[in-house]
C-alpha cells in the first residue's frame, strides 16, 4: 500500500519560474507530464480545462462591483485559470473593518468559471468566508490585496456535492506590516484542488496559511501552498492537516517557498500531517524549500503520514468510547486546530458534522 510519497525520481518544476499569462493560448493542454498536474488525471477536471463560461450560479452575503484591479496582484499559472480570466468579468469585494462577511457560492452548473478582487482597508482587521457549495464544476480565481498595517483573514471552504469539480487559483499580496491568515477547509467534492500563493510588498508583513482536509470514497483533493519571500523581513507559516478513509480516496500536499536573495531576515516555515484511516488511501506529501540568501531567520519543513493510532482507538473503547465514536474523537481533534480558527461556531459545527457523516458513511 503506498501511503505517502516525496516524489523521489521526479524533476522538480521551480515555482518561481512557472509560466504566467492572463491568455489561454499560452499554455500547453494539460497533462500529468506536467509537474503542477501530475497527480490529477484530466479528466477529473469536468471539462473546465476546455473551456468556461461565466457564472449562473448564486453568490450570496455580499455586495461586489466590477474589479479595475485585475492583474496587479498576479496573474494566472495555469491553463484552467487563464480561462477564467479570459471571461473578463472579475467582481470587486471591498471589506470594511471589523467586519464578518460569509459568502456563499453556490454552483449549479458545468464548465462555468467566477473571479474575485478582494481588497481591505488600511489599519483594518477583517474576515471573509468563501463557502464554496453546490453541485457542477467550477473554476475559481481569488485575487487579495492586503493593505499596509491591516489584519485580514480570508477563509475557504469547499462543501460541494458528491459529483463536483472545483479548482480555486487564489493570489495574495501583503502590504508593509500586513498580516494575512489564509484558512482552507475541504470536505465535500468529487475533485478539489486549492491553489493558494502569497507574495509581500513591504517589510514586516506576515501570512499564516492553514489547511485541513477529509478525503472519502474515490475523492481528489489537492492543495498546493506557494509562499513567495521576494522583500526582506517577512515571516510565514504554513500547516495542513488531512484524514483520509476510503480505497481510492487520495490526497495532494505540494507545499512549495521559496526565498529569494533580497529576502532577507526571513522565517519560514511549512508542514504537512495526513491520518489514514483505511488501507488503499493515498496521500502525497510533497514539502519543497529553495533558498537564495543565508542571510535569514530560519527556515524548515515536515512532513508526515501514518495510520489510524490503534492503541489510541484501544484506550478510547476501553474506556466505554464505541469504535465509531472514538474514531470521530480522533479525527475531530486531529483536525480541530485548523477547523476552530475559522472563527464561526455555526460553521464550525456544520463542518464537524460533515466530518462525522463521513466517518459513519466509510467506503473501503
Amino acid at each position: 500500500m503506498e501511503q505517502h510519497s516525496h516524489g523521489a525520481d521526479v524533476p522538480l518544476q521551480i515555482r518561481s519560474e512557472r509560466l504566467r499569462s492572463a491568455s489561454p493560448a499560452d499554455f500547453a493542454p494539460i497533462t500529468i507530464r506536467d509537474e503542477q498536474w501530475r497527480y490529477l488525471p484530466v479528466e477529473r477536471l469536468g471539462g473546465l480545462d476546455a473551456g468556461v463560461s461565466k457564472f449562473t450560479g448564486a453568490v450570496s452575503g455580499v455586495e461586489m462591483a466590477s474589479a479595475t484591479a485585475v492583474g496587479t496582484v498576479a496573474l494566472p499559472e495555469d491553463l484552467i485559470a487563464a480561462n477564467v480570466w479570459s471571461l473578463g468579468d472579475a467582481k470587486e469585494i471591498v471589506v470594511k473593518d471589523g467586519e464578518y462577511r460569509n459568502i456563499e457560492i453556490k454552483s449549479i452548473d458545468k464548465k462555468q468559471g467566477v473571479q474575485f478582487f478582494i481588497t481591505n482597508e488600511k489599519f483594518s482587521k477583517a474576515t471573509i468566508v468563501f463557502n464554496h457549495t453546490g453541485s457542477g464544476s467550477l473554476a475559481e480565481v481569488v485575487e487579495i490585496q492586503v493593505a499596509d498595517e491591516s489584519e485580514l483573514t480570508v477563509i475557504s471552504i469547499q462543501d460541494f456535492e458528491n459529483d463536483s469539480v472545483l479548482t480555486s487559483s487564489q493570489f495574495a499580496q501583503i502590504g508593509r506590516n500586513g498580516r494575512l491568515k489564509h484558512i482552507v477547509v475541504s470536505i465535500g467534492g468529487k475533485t478539489i484542488r486549492v491553489v493558494p500563493s502569497v507574495t509581500f510588498a513591504g517589510e514586516g508583513a506576515s501570512v499564516e496559511m492553514l489547511g485541513a482536509y477529509f478525503a472519502n470514497g474515490d475523492q481528489h483533493i489537492e492543495h498546493r501552498p506557494f509562499v513567495d519571500h521576494n522583500v526582506a523581513n517577512c515571516e510565514s507559516n504554513v500547516a495542513y492537516k488531512g484524514a483520509l478513509q476510503g480505497a481510492k480516496a487520495h490526497t495532494v500536499w505540494v507545499g512549495d517557498v521559496l526565498i529569494r536573495q533580497a529576502a532577507e531576515g526571513t522565517k519560514t516555515y511549512e508542514l504537512n500531517r495526513n491520518l489514514l484511516l483505511t488501507d488503499g488511501a493515498r496521500a502525497d506529501s510533497v514539502p519543497n524549500l529553495e533558498i537564495e540568501t543565508g542571510q535569514i531567520e530560519g527556515a524548515g519543513h515536515a512532513s508526515a503520514s501514518g495510520r489510524f493510532d490503534d492503541e489510541q482507538l484501544f484506550y478510547l473503547q476501553a474506556r466505554g468510547i464505541p469504535e465509531l465514536e472514538a474514531k470521530r474523537l480522533v479525527v475531530k481533534g486531529f483536525l480541530n486546530d485548523v477547523i476552530s480558527q475559522i472563527g464561526n461556531e455555526e460553521l464550525e459545527t456544520h463542518l464537524n458534522g460533515k466530518i462525522a457523516q463521513n466517518l459513519e458513511g466509510a467506503v473501503n
